[in-house]
């Protein structure tokens, strides 16, 4: 922990607003080029969003990180910053650090104890490169002062200085205090912001399919999820379809995962999924070799060979078929093909910032520097990781966007 420095009235070359992934790794950029530096944050203790992150043990980055892995108005914006700072770059700093990790499915990387080394390792870095640190601290008013910015923060001290960074994040999880401080100061100085709403999140069911589905919560099945934009608020995607083939869990709310929580991110109200719950399986041939070879199996049994019995069971029921497997046609057998591998659902909405890993859109990229991170249109005024435009896909994206547009700006602010 970084010791907090003494309310006082002072000027300073850089002020960071948010300690979390990406201002913690501005910070250090920037104090070890010879900038003052002072971060703030209104929380307790700096990085919570790492100390929780991947059960504890945080997903700091993805081995097979590129800029096809990011959504907003303009993905290719974090190409510059993803490419000068890389998920390689940032693993040579935990392996310097002496942080023990391994990589689990899809070029995932976990510490492999505890997802505080993380946080120790920013704060230490922080710290030995004579950044100061005020947790408990918030900002009540920033405006510009001549060429640079004057914040008045919440204990009372007035901090004048040359660069202004925004790493507030985005709204999501505000239990921990998120807010969106980040966009209004944004506003405030006449940046664009994008429509932003919770992304990596649950999906929920209406009342009446929940219902039917009650019996299956709590079942997780490796499941291919697909999505076809019914707009243009997903461009660039062949047909404007987006598929992802994870783990599916059903809740009593509707459906998670994390096969559920990457679609949610290109899903809007009003459109339709589509599971495949047995990817790569032929439900039909299954079922019709079954059936000759002995039809007087239960069909519900020998779904229950193909998918966990629960979901065959409630399948059998929603489709209406029951009996034996000699009793039931082809055409019938076809149906529960496509009820286990195109099961079609149109959610009504998600569980929201509550439980929302991330905030989607933010500060419009066409207004800042790729390089940089810098507001092009307000000198000195950076912006950084979840605030921007740039939204990550499950997996350890979204801390590697941090870490690299975090380092960005720190080479510049």
């Amino acid at each position: 922990m970084v010791t907090p420095a003494a309310s006082s009235s002072r000027s300073i070359d850089v002020l960071i607003v948010g300690a979390g992934a990406a201002g913690m790794m501005c910070a250090v950029e920037a104090a070890r080029r010879g900038r003052s530096v002072l971060i703030v944050d209104h929380a307790r203790n700096p990085g919570e969003k790492i100390r929780i992150s991947g059960g504890g043990r945080c997903n700091f980055t993805n081995l097979g990180t590129t800029a096809a892995n990011f959504l907003g108005e303009n993905p290719r914006f974090a190409t510059s910053a993803l490419k000068r700072f890389t998920q390689h770059d940032f693993i040579k700093r935990v392996d310097r650090a002496g942080i023990a990790w391994h990589e689990k499915t899809l070029g995932q990387l976990f510490c492999d104890d505890s997802a505080k080394q993380i946080v120790r390792m920013l704060t230490d870095d922080m710290r030995n490169a004579g950044a100061v640190l005020k947790m408990g601290t918030g900002v009540d008013r920033v405006a510009r002062y001549g060429d640079g910015f004057e914040a008045a923060l919440s204990d009372g001290a007035v901090v004048r200085c040359a660069s202004l960074v925004l790493a507030t994040g985005g709204k999501s999880i505000p239990k921990m205090g998120a807010t969106g401080w980040a966009y209004d100061t944004a506003r405030q100085f006449g940046l664009r912001v994008t429509e932003t709403r919770p992304a990596l999140v649950p999906l929920t069911f209406e009342p009446g399919l929940l219902e039917k589905l009650a019996s299956l919560s709590g079942l997780s099945v490796e499941a291919e999820i697909t999505h076809r934009a019914s707009s243009s608020a997903e461009r660039g995607r062949p047909n404007g379809q987006t598929v992802f083939k994870e783990g599916l869990l059903f809740t009593h709310r509707g459906l998670s995962g994390p096969s559920i929580l990457q679609i949610s991110s290109y899903w809007r109200e009003g459109e339709a999924i589509t599971a495949a719950l047995a990817p790569g399986a032929d439900v039909y041939a299954r079922l019709k070799a079954a059936k000759e070879e002995n039809g007087k199996q239960m069909l519900h049994t020998a779904l229950g060979h193909i998918v966990p019995r629960r979901l065959a069971e409630s399948i059998a029921e929603r489709e209406g078929v029951k009996g034996k497997l000699a009793e039931i046609g082809d055409k019938t057998l076809r149906r529960l093909d496509e009820a286990v591998n195109a099961w079609t659902v149109k959610p009504v909405g998600s569980e929201g910032y509550r439980t929302a890993e991330v905030t989607l859109g933010g500060v419009a990229t066409d207004q800042l520097d790729q390089q940089t991170m810098a507001a092009t249109p307000v000198p000195g005024l950076f912006v950084i990781g979840e605030a921007v435009d740039i939204t990550g896909w499950l997996g350890g994206y979204n801390f590697q966007w941090a870490w690299s547009s975090g380092w960005a700006a720190g080479q510049s602010c």
